[in-house]
């Protein structure tokens, strides 16, 4: 047993063995607890799952075969579809009697990580399983670095997001952004410029995850410093639009739109290709504030034109991203701006905040929580 060991790389680990068949799983732990590894020992399908729900293993042994005289090991085979879909990466190695390669396929489709057969040859066995513990350990270290990336990504997205929102005068606020992975392209912004004077911006990257919100964060860093030179909103897009045409990707694009609104309630705003924003007041029919322009980062010499309004009592002003009017439920049937519209008619007392969850909650009840986008939504009540 020494010499088997010696000659196999030293990685040991927890290994669930699981066999119908007492004197194969008693030789199985004799060899794994000869060679340094810590087992546990299952006789059915059933407690192989209890086991894997209550306990950590770093791999697991298992044979395809429970029911005797049927060699189709279909029990066994099903037995790694489930595991496979409780760890994806849980180094799984079946054994049969009744090896074939068509079931060696078979199981090596649903999810196995290597194939045995029995009677097994100890080293060969051991080789095995070291290697696929090894190569399970470099995954799951990969994955750790990946998750660590991508919360580090999340937390410096946040950043660039308003962390909270300013109080205007005679107006209530609220936004949010669901990002359809752990980033997005989404972006908004409600900043005061000055004493007088309020911005309010959104944009969607065209695409999703990573690559979307580095788009997104040259968004940001151009943006910003636009916004505090209080430029007139067809200024700030011809020049927004000047720096991202320099740095946007073949085929990439963004949506944007931008408003002042000052203190009188009157709201100057340039719509660059985005979703029409929709002002619905308590009465009287809704309007949306069109685009007038082009999106950002494809034509550099686009002249943009801007419009205005005036806000009375009780008008809201919903500003959002394609990803909460486009979220489709079953039929492919998206959520679309007449239910944003009725749901926020349904609510006429609610305050921003509460239209803004309303709204969110009904676009997720209609796609059964599967957005397809990115999700963004601006509130403005005017009181």
């Amino acid at each position: 047993m020494q010499e088997q060991c010696a000659e196999v790389p030293a990685m040991t680990g927890r290994v669930l063995i699981a066999d119908d068949q007492a004197h194969i799983a008693d030789a199985l732990e004799m060899l794994l607890k000869g060679c340094g590894f810590s087992t546990e020992t299952v006789s059915h399908p059933a407690r192989v799952l209890r086991a894997l729900e209550s306990s950590t293993f770093d791999a697991v042994l298992m044979d395809l075969n429970y029911t005797r005289g049927n060699a189709s090991g279909e029990e066994g085979l099903q037995l790694v579809s489930q595991i496979r879909a409780m760890d994806n990466l849980l180094p799984v190695l079946v054994m049969t009697a009744w090896g074939s390669v068509d079931l060696a396929v078979e199981a090596m489709r649903r999810g196995a990580s290597d194939f045995v057969e029995k009677p097994w040859e100890n080293r060969h066995l051991l080789e095995k399983l070291q290697k696929q513990l090894g190569q399970a350990r470099e995954q799951r270290r990969r994955q750790r670095e990946r998750e660590e990336e991508l919360d580090e990504a999340r937390d410096i997205q946040q950043r660039l997001l308003p962390k909270r929102l300013p109080e205007i005068e005679g107006y209530e606020v609220a936004a949010m952004t669901q990002p359809l992975r752990f980033v997005g392209g989404d972006y908004y912004n409600v900043a005061r410029i000055g004493e007088q004077q309020t911005a309010i911006c959104i944009a969607d990257v065209a695409g999703k995850g990573l690559p979307a919100a580095l788009l997104m964060s040259s968004l940001q860093a151009a943006l910003k410093p636009l916004i505090a030179q209080r430029l007139a909103p067809s200024e700030l897009c011809q020049r927004l639009n000047r720096i991202l045409c320099d740095l946007m990707p073949t085929g990439k694009f963004i949506s944007f739109f931008y408003g002042v609104l000052d203190n009188n309630g009157k709201l100057t705003y340039c719509n660059a290709g985005h979703n029409p924003p929709l002002l619905i007041p308590e009465r009287g029919a809704t309007v949306e504030l069109d685009a007038a322009g082009a999106v950002l980062g494809q034509f550099p010499c686009w002249r943009y034109q801007q419009s205005d309004l005036k806000m009375q009592s009780g008008d809201r002003l919903l500003v959002f991203t394609d990803g909460l009017v486009e979220a489709c439920d079953r039929d492919q049937q998206a959520f679309g701006e007449e239910r944003v519209v009725r749901i926020v008619r349904e609510n006429d007392n609610a305050g921003a905040s509460d239209l803004m969850a309303s709204v969110m909650e009904g676009a997720s009840r209609h796609c059964g929580g599967q957005f397809q986008d990115d999700a963004s939504v601006i509130v403005l009540r005017a009181v």
